[in-house]
């Protein structure tokens, strides 16, 4: 039976052009249709198209759709001369087009009202479609596939069935944002690494001999359970390494003027990621240009003692005020050298030196509400400087990193989140 299956193309432009070349060296020529008249003269094959969609339900049983939006979708499946008008029960219609799931679900239900079998479609990637090389991804019963995969597997090199109707497409959708977020990624990669004077194909390179599958890319996916949860030890165990790392990116993009929105939203959104965090923190505000000296020392000091500190400085007109923004914040805090979190533990190391409990409590909060530090290791530092600064010094350093704590941990409490 599988062999006699008769298969139609409609559409014949990258996808479904390569998908007809695929069929017919598969031995299964497919009857196509197109608007353009010789759109088949250069695919190896493949017949000339018939003069419209319902010329091609006639003679399929299963007809495979690769049009470029919803409106010829919808025109070609259920128009005055689409699929519809001389389908027959049985007939399978497979979308290979993405739209949108209403729009998915819209033509599977006018398809079940024929008698005909819908599969949505989604396909990657799209330039190997003419060498079987395209992945297939499936949202339909069940039924439906095992009716359509023999004419599938003919132009797929891999048939993957997600789910229910509609389940193809939001798999396809999920696989774009993974596709175009890496490509904002490695611009903002790749931007970073030119500023820093290496040519960014030295970083292509390092990656494709690093990582050529891309484990690295699905790790975190690859860690989670059946219902999507990521072990908390796993999450635990990854904050410190990728906040550091991203602490990194951030102050090496501030140093050298490069603009890395992505990695600022990726640093906000660690914990909500690593599922540390019942709520996803707002994306920081864009880092203003290190000319503007007052806008950028305020911005320094947000970035050493948490959001919204500069408030009390940001109109101030007061002369030493002045001289701490633009100098100390926009000018030393913001030297390329020494990270944020370096220059709070050398600062951390001064307050208890001074014995300043409050001067501690300030800095401490910063490293909390950055989580640049933990609690436990805020409790460790002042045991290790009261070795250096002394026992009664480090009493107030003790008394600031604890008030820190439970004001960070007051403010994080359920019931706070509750009155924000």
């Amino acid at each position: 039976m599988s062999d006699t299956l008769r298969a139609g193309v409609i559409g014949l432009g990258m996808i479904g052009g390569g998908v007809a070349v695929s069929l017919t060296r598969s031995g299964r020529v497919p009857a196509v249709y197109d608007i353009r008249p010789d759109a088949a003269a250069d695919l190896a094959g493949v017949p000339d198209p018939l003069g419209s969609p319902a010329e091609v339900a006639k003679t399929s049983d299963v007809v495979m759709v690769a049009v470029v939006d919803a409106a010829q979708a919808r025109e070609v499946i259920a128009g005055e001369n689409g699929l519809l008008s001389a389908a027959r029960p049985g007939l399978v219609i497979v979308l290979l087009a993405t739209v949108a799931l209403p729009v998915v679900h819209e033509l599977a239900g006018l398809c079940a009202e024929h008698g005909v079998g819908f599969l949505d479609c989604g396909v990657t990637p799209g330039d190997k479609a003419a060498e079987n090389g395209m992945v297939a991804i499936l949202g339909g019963e069940q039924k439906t596939v095992d009716e359509a995969l023999p004419v599938l597997e003919d132009w797929a090199k891999k048939v993957v069935h997600c789910g229910p109707p509609g389940a193809g497409m939001a798999t396809k959708i999920a696989r774009n944002v993974v596709t175009y977020g890496s490509w904002r990624t490695v611009t903002e990669a790749a931007a970073l690494a030119r500023a820093a004077g290496v040519d960014p194909s030295r970083l292509a390179e390092i990656i494709d001999s690093a990582d050529p599958e891309g484990r690295t890319l699905l790790q975190l996916l690859r860690m989670r359970d059946a219902v999507g949860v990521l072990p908390e030890a796993a999450g635990h165990q990854i904050e410190p390494l990728m906040t550091k790392d991203l602490d990194a990116a951030r102050d090496l993009a501030a140093d050298l003027g490069v603009q890395a929105p992505l990695v600022d939203v990726v640093r906000a959104q660690a914990r909500h990621t690593l599922q540390l965090d019942a709520e996803p923190a707002p994306p920081p505000e864009p880092a203003p240009a290190k000319d503007d000296v007052h806008a950028y020392g305020l911005h320094m000091m947000d970035q050493a003692y948490g959001p919204g500190f500069s408030t009390a400085v940001q109109d101030s007109t007061d002369p030493f005020s002045t001289e701490t923004v633009s100098y100390l914040f926009a000018q030393v805090w913001g030297r390329e050298g020494l990270s944020v979190r370096d220059r709070r533990l050398l600062t951390l190391g001064v307050a208890a030196t001074v014995g300043r409990p409050e001067l501690v409590q300030i800095i401490a909060n910063g490293a909390l509400v950055n989580n640049e530090l933990s609690a436990d290791q805020l409790r460790e530092a002042v045991l290790h400087l009261a070795v250096y600064t002394g026992w009664c010094k480090a009493t107030a350093t003790h008394t600031g990193v604890t008030a820190a704590i439970d004001a960070h941990t007051t403010a994080q409490s359920p019931t706070a989140q509750e009155q924000k």
